[in-house]
């Protein structure tokens, strides 16, 4: 029986305690979980990708089945080099839900054999994203609990110097 592998893609800048939780909860669900650090041209990053999948690393280090890599190509073919079979997403609330919901079809239109599923967000991520935490820790405002505390620290350096 083929391993079930699935791809998590996402900026991560930075990772967030919601990117976390999707993870393990993939992770529990496939045998083999690609964290993809996406480059969004579209995006100017705070964090280097090396500087994010650093952190990814280190706050994923327990999770055994987790492969930490980038990508700046399409998704879809990232995910077909990787063998698999799905795309993990997470969904925030309804305004995630259309934008996914376009990218979900044309990854579907441009490869129909690979799947995308999407994992709710517990509802204490419900309003988190990596934008808002920067903006916070930007600001001295403090981020604890929102980001793993390597995560913060690392925030803390960007801002403080």
């Amino acid at each position: 029986m083929s391993e079930k592998i699935a791809v998590v893609p996402g900026s991560f800048d930075p990772i967030t305690n919601g990117h976390l939780d999707i993870i393990k909860r993939a992770a529990d669900v496939f045998d083999i979980i690609y964290v993809a650090v996406l480059n969004n041209s579209s995006k100017k990053p705070l964090f280097s990708i090396d500087e994010r999948m650093e952190l990814i690393s280190e706050v994923t280090k327990d999770i055994s089945n987790i492969r930490i890599e980038s990508s700046s190509g399409l998704l879809i073919d990232y995910a077909r080099a990787k063998n698999a079979k799905a795309i993990v997403r997470g969904l925030r609330a309804i305004s995630d839900f259309e934008y996914e919901m376009q990218i979900t079809s044309m990854n579907k239109f441009l490869n129909e054999s690979i799947e995308t599923f999407f994992i709710m967000t517990k509802n204490q991520y419900s309003f988190l994203s990596s934008s808002i935490v920067k903006e916070v820790a930007q600001y001295g405002g403090t981020v604890t609990g929102l980001v793993p505390e390597i995560v913060e620290k690392a925030l803390l350096g960007k801002f403080n110097k």
